[in-house]
């Protein structure tokens, strides 16, 4: 991850590219201001709006069978200092000069290595949308809604110590696909039956399934199905914060990531790419189901073409916490666009103990006075 006001990128060539992006009042380094569209000085309040990038092909999606014999533009391709994190695993990038930093997911010290890595630039990035006092306000309703949260931790949390914001590497893909298919249609008719109840002849409707064998075929274009490229964060986790509005994405600047942190990928295309066809079969699972229709399906064989197979590298914004309390680490993260909340459920024995001493009580409680009304 690279903490900014500064931007090094070094594409495939070896020619370092710099961005800072400094103020032309009091030359102090800007930000990217969340929820705008502009950068902002921290030190004089100068704002500059950033100018549209009116290139139709910026968010182009790459040829997927293209890229996997290593034809990808060389325009595509950079090179970024990075290490691993020895906790997490994050994949920290370092800007020029930077040689130590923290990892923003563990709070665990990094230290640059001297090789560098080639990986494919991102695409498109949504903005942040929310500010760190906002992600702070939900952060903390999130964990006073957990009753079971230590209260030390809560306490913790609301003194305003310092979240991180980071673009998150996610992959999309793009895809046609038609699928031939064989199964069977299951359709409920009743037959009547007398049987004996409480000593009396009673006649009853009993349902049964009549199968027949279907065959069909369904099509589907997928649009930008979502991979997430980090095995910092716990896909669970990720996954809760969701959905994300895809449709408001841009074409990467380095503006926008000024004064924030972006992850290197870790999921290589070729596994993003299983992931999301493992997406795409559960979908048209269901698309064959409604296709045999009836009130129970049988799938018994399924012959999926795909074509057309293009993806993009893009960048997704979230406001990440590390909490250490009595030794152990909590990590939280907050979707940048909608406020969304997710982490580590922590909890406190001295609740849980005080909830089930309570439940006994009431329940003994409970129990006396239904013995007296006996």
């Amino acid at each position: 991850m690279t903490g900014i006001p500064s931007v090094s990128r070094v594409p495939s060539g070896g020619v370092v590219e710099e961005h800072r992006f400094s103020c032309p009042v009091c030359g102090s380094d800007m930000h990217f201001a969340p929820g705008t569209m502009e950068l902002a000085c921290g030190h004089c309040g100068h704002h500059e709006a950033i100018a549209p990038l009116r290139d139709p092909d910026a968010t182009r999606e790459i040829d997927f069978e293209s890229a996997r014999r290593g034809d990808v533009p060389v325009s595509q391709i950079e090179e970024t200092r990075t290490a691993s994190c020895p906790n997490c695993g994050a994949q920290v990038e370092f800007a020029r000069g930077t040689h130590a930093t923290r990892c923003p997911y563990c709070d665990t010290a990094v230290v640059a290595d001297t090789g560098t890595h080639r990986h494919i630039k991102p695409r498109a990035l949504l903005p942040f949308e929310i500010d760190e006092s906002r992600a702070h306000e939900a952060l903390s309703a999130w964990l006073g809604s957990l009753w079971f949260a230590p209260n030390g931790l809560k306490a913790y949390a609301r003194k305003g110590r310092r979240m991180n914001g980071i673009y998150v590497p996610f992959w999309t893909f793009d895809a046609q696909t038609e699928t031939d298919y064989r199964g069977q249609r299951g359709d409920t008719y009743y037959v009547t039956r007398t049987v004996m109840r409480d000593g009396k002849q009673v006649r009853v409707q009993e349902p049964r399934i009549r199968w027949r064998r279907v065959r069909g075929r369904v099509a589907r274009f997928f649009d930008d199905v979502l991979v997430l490229g980090s095995k910092s964060l716990p896909k669970a986790h990720t996954d809760a914060i969701g959905p994300w509005d895809l449709p408001a994405l841009l074409p990467y600047r380095p503006e926008y990531v000024a004064g924030f942190m972006a992850e290197g990928y870790q999921i290589e295309l070729d596994d993003a790419y299983t992931e999301a066809r493992a997406v795409m079969e559960q979908v048209i699972q269901s698309d064959v189901r409604r296709d045999i229709g009836g009130d129970q399906q049988r799938i018994e064989a399924l012959d999926t073409r795909v074509s057309g197979v293009t993806f993009k590298h893009v960048l997704l914004p979230v406001w990440t916490a590390a909490y250490r309390y009595r030794g152990q680490s909590y990590a939280f993260v907050v979707n940048a666009r909608s406020g969304k909340v997710q982490g580590a459920r922590p909890y406190s024995k001295w609740k849980i103990t005080l909830a089930v001493i309570a439940a006994l009580i009431a329940a003994a409680i409970l129990g006396y006075f239904g013995y007296l009304n006996q």
